[in-house]
């Protein structure tokens, strides 16, 4: 993990806005939205960790998108999380350009949360019957 942490302060350390070692194989690392594409180009591609999953939360901060690394040889695990403020009108760049595998993940975070993936090739229904009333979604927390 320490060489995984290492390599990425070395490469973004004026983007990264927090790390959080969470455990021995466990580390989140936080960055503006504006900042994740490229975080993620280099984990996948310059590091080789596998991309396992993406998902997003409704918290008070905000909206937060997580992208969940694997190291599979260690176990260790890199969660790259980006907190989009704007509740009202939530968007990231999708990183599905990167990996193609995102885009259905990422197509469950803008139907369940309203978040619009920028450059998505196919933001559609997924999971919603198509009688879903559009604006409402089910993982947002109402005021």
């Amino acid at each position: 993990m320490k060489n995984i942490v290492i390599n990425i302060k070395e490469r973004f350390s004026d983007k990264i806005i927090k790390i959080e070692q969470k455990s021995e194989r466990r580390v989140y690392i936080d960055f503006k939205p504006a900042d994740m594409p490229g975080a993620v180009k280099f984990l996948f591609e310059g590091l080789g960790l596998r991309f396992a999953t993406a998902k997003g939360i409704d918290t008070h901060l905000g909206i937060e998108i997580l992208y969940h690394f694997s190291l599979d040889k260690t176990g260790e695990i890199v969660t790259l999380r980006a907190v989009i403020h704007d509740k009202k009108k939530p968007q990231i760049e999708s990183i599905s350009k990167i990996i193609t595998g995102a885009e259905w993940i990422e197509r469950e975070i803008w139907e369940m949360l309203g978040v619009n993936f920028i450059g998505h090739p196919n933001l559609k229904r997924l999971l919603l019957a198509d009688e879903w009333p559009e604006g409402k979604y089910p993982l947002r927390k109402e005021k």
